[in-house]
């Protein structure tokens, strides 16, 4: 069932939120072992949330638009008093004393989060390899990756654990699993979603948003957890978009273009995918046309020397003092050194010293400064395209789901996963996935729709069409 028939039959008092939750807990016990998808399960947390809403609608109360219905959190989504990892090591035993805005204003639309979700350590990779905890498996066929970071958040709704779940999006962290896991996924505008109580990995490119088995879930979940802020300095200073009453739109009179560098090195099955999906959208009264955007190609080198030197900047936090792991040394300096050697794994130190090596003394300029004017190109780019068109159109990924183990020992191959969702990250603007099709092995392909900043309704409309073809 979906969340909205989900939500509508507690509120109506065919079913229990008890009943709902209970069905969930069910599903998770029953694959959890053979996919990794969660690394913590909060029963307790959950039946308390569950009887709430069902001593509300008793009282003759409506809790909200997302009534009794079970979701995953991502494990970088602080939760108060439930383990929060990152999927790190150095995070062992730290429980939050606060929730994320997000997981707020889900409780607060009547939703029961069940619990956390696997993810590549602190969100750094693209197939949730790299949790310290052990891979998650794709639910479509277990011997490949469900992509990542959000890796286990994909599975979950994959799976029919939740018919919901959050994700965070740094570099196509959201988009890329629900392509390889046949899902929706959408990566919100900078700054419509709080990025309050996200354990960040880099700030400025970091994005939380909802994965679905359908549009209309996707959209009603993000109605609920966007809007300003001020706990989030970076939040949009506006209301939460309405997306549900623009879903029957459709794109007559819209101008979509199908971007030649989204397509550059797709799997042929994948670019004939998106080929099919723009002559749906010409059907349905679009006027498509092909347009090339060069500064594309400069997305992934200028991502990953942004993004690890953020990270590096906000990993330093992580000392053995505070919080989580602690590995005695003989003073300060040495308690530091085993504590982080100990607690991160090989990925994250990569990008850490990554990060620190573009931002050191003379090197910055040459590196960071340099990546700072390319992604201000892009930008430059971006807005001249959506000048000419309200949409773009490419692949969300170059291929379907790979074999677990592929490419972990290629971190160059791993990275050009997220080939065609970086530069949107780096833009800041807005992006959602949907499926369309099947490839290699009947997995399911992912198109991309992109759009300037705020334009999510369109996104939405445009998505509905490919959808319901």
């Amino acid at each position: 069932m979906s969340a909205r028939d989900i939500a509508a039959r507690v509120r109506a008092g065919e079913t229990t939120a008890v009943s709902e939750l209970e069905n969930s807990l069910a599903a998770i016990a029953a694959r959890n072992g053979e996919l990794n998808v969660f690394l913590h399960v909060d029963d307790e947390g959950a039946y308390r949330a569950a009887r709430r809403v069902d001593e509300r609608i008793s009282e003759g109360l409506d809790p909200g638009v997302l009534t009794g219905v079970p979701v995953a959190l991502k494990d970088n989504l602080c939760q108060r008093g439930v383990p929060t990892t990152c999927s790190s090591r150095i995070l062992e035993g730290w429980r939050p004393p606060y929730s994320a805005t997000v997981v707020e204003r889900l409780v607060g639309a009547g939703a029961v989060p069940v619990g956390k979700t696997n993810l590549d350590e602190f969100a750094m990779g693209s197939s949730t390899e790299t949790s310290a905890f052990g891979p998650t498996r794709n639910p479509l066929d277990p011997s490949r990756v469900p992509g990542g970071s959000s890796g286990g958040s994909a599975a979950a709704v994959a799976a029919g654990m939740t018919p919901i779940s959050l994700g965070s999006d740094t570099g196509g962290s959201i988009r890329q699993p629900a392509a390889l896991c046949g899902l929706v996924g959408v990566k919100p505008t900078y700054g419509l979603v709080s990025r309050y109580g996200l354990i960040a990995f880099a700030s400025s490119l970091d994005q939380i948003g909802p994965f679905a088995a359908n549009v209309a879930d996707a959209a009603l979940v993000l109605e609920v957890i966007a809007g300003h802020d001020p706990m989030d300095s970076t939040s949009l200073p506006e209301a939460s978009p309405r997306l549900l009453e623009h879903l029957d739109d459709g794109v007559a009179g819209r101008t979509v273009g199908l971007v030649r560098e989204l397509l550059e090195g797709a799997d042929p099955e994948i670019v004939a995918a998106v080929r099919r999906a723009a002559d749906t959208l010409a059907g349905a009264g679009a006027n498509v046309i092909e347009i090339s955007i060069p500064e594309l190609h400069l997305g992934l080198s200028a991502y990953y020397l942004i993004a690890p030197a953020e990270a590096s900047s906000n990993l330093a936090r992580y000392d053995g003092v505070r919080y989580g792991l602690r590995v005695e040394g003989e003073d300060v300096t040495a308690t530091n050194e085993l504590t982080r050697s100990a607690g991160f794994g090989d990925e994250v130190k990569r990008r850490i010293m990554l990060g620190t090596y573009a931002l050191s003394a003379g090197y910055y300029d040459a590196y960071y400064g340099q990546a700072l004017k390319v992604r201000t190109r892009m930008i430059e780019a971006f807005a001249r395209a959506y000048g000419q068109c309200d949409l773009l159109l490419g692949a969300t990924t170059p291929t379907v789901a790979f074999e677990i183990g592929a490419k972990a020992q290629d971190p160059m191959a791993m990275y050009l996963s997220d080939v065609f969702t970086i530069p949107t990250n780096l833009a800041g603007e807005a992006a959602i996935s949907v499926p369309f099709g099947v490839g290699e092995s009947g997995l399911p392909i992912g198109v991309q729709l992109l759009g300037p900043g705020r334009s999510e309704a369109r996104l939405f409309a445009a998505a509905a069409v490919l959808e319901a073809s």
